[in-house]
């Protein structure tokens, strides 16, 4: 008897110090995790206040592109800013030719498919073929003829003289 109530005071020891043990360990990983997550609020924070800076900055700068709040800047500011805007105009310039080359060039590859097109159904009904555009265009120029008419005075006059 003496035997089994050693070992039942061994066991509930052995027990309650891994219940302790678990205990003390779960109270260390709850202080780790608030501490963890004061440092990524804080961190948060941080962040929050750069960002905060970068859009008041980025804010400024556009309205000194748009043209308003110039009067404080200096000479120098201004001419740094004149040297941004011819740069922003020559990258949008560039860009507009570079798509307008792309519209030519998938417009004209649309011209040349269509007109393939135009060419084999002509030939299907049996029609005979078309000339060229550049030839059309140079004979349609020869053939042009303008016609005008020179009036001198009033409008009322020229209606009149008109029957």
């Amino acid at each position: 008897m003496i035997q089994m109530h050693s070992l039942l005071l061994i066991f509930v020891c052995f027990s309650t110090n891994k219940t302790i043990e678990r205990y003390q360990k779960r109270q260390k990983d709850i202080h780790g995790i608030s501490s963890k997550g004061e440092d990524m609020q804080d961190d948060v924070k941080e962040d929050a206040h750069s960002l905060a800076k970068k859009i008041e900055s980025l804010e400024d700068s556009k309205r000194k592109l748009l043209g308003h709040g110039l009067e404080p800047c200096s000479i120098d500011d201004l001419l740094l800013l004149e040297k941004q805007l011819e740069r922003s105009l020559s990258r949008i310039r560039a860009r507009k030719n570079q798509v307008f080359t792309e519209q030519i060039k998938k417009l004209k590859e649309e011209e040349r498919r269509l007109g393939e097109e135009n060419a084999n159904l002509r030939e299907e009904c049996g029609m005979r073929p078309r000339e060229s555009t550049s030839t059309r265009q140079s004979d349609d120029e020869r053939n042009m003829e303008v016609e005008t008419e020179l009036c001198i005075g009033p409008p009322e006059r020229r209606c009149k003289l008109k029957p």
